[in-house]
């Protein structure tokens, strides 16, 4: 009975443990929420097709910590550079006129990748209430990276 009881616990703990992620949001949502808590937006700007972006997503937007950091002190946003998302910022307007849906690759960039000066995937930008951009992180994290480049 006691093997049962402490497997259930160790069960439970990892099923709660594994349910805590990111509370990501789309950009217009990031910013009607901006309004009320005055949090920056933290902005996974990323592509299907790209492997250290797959592994931000894997290694380090799963980290405890990182979930922790991210939900206290932003408004998170996962942003696909090649999708076809409308986006309006600073009373402009931003497409992705040229997205192709039947295209399994990579795609068109969106107006907003261009907007926020992307080098490369992934990006992580940090996005203050006036609509400057405080940070741009390039390229695969771990946790720990991430952290301190957040701090």
């Amino acid at each position: 009975m006691k093997k049962f009881l402490l497997l259930f616990v160790i069960a439970i703990a990892g099923v709660t443990a594994q349910a805590q992620e990111i509370k990501w949001v789309s950009f217009q949502e990031a910013i009607k929420a901006q309004k009320k808590n005055s949090k920056p937006i933290f902005m996974d700007v990323y592509t299907h097709w790209c492997g250290p972006c797959k592994m931000l997503d894997q290694n380090t937007f799963s980290a405890p910590a990182v979930i922790k950091m991210i939900n206290e002190k932003y408004n998170a946003v996962k942003f696909n550079a090649e999708g076809n998302e409308d986006i309006e910022f600073l009373n402009k307007k931003y497409s992705n006129p040229n997205y192709d849906a039947s295209r399994t690759g990579r795609n068109a960039m969106h107006q907003f990748t261009d907007f926020l000066k992307i080098p490369g995937y992934p990006s992580m930008v940090i996005l203050e209430k006036d609509g400057s951009i405080r940070k741009t992180i390039v390229g695969y994290k771990t946790p720990d990276q991430l952290l301190e480049e957040t701090n």
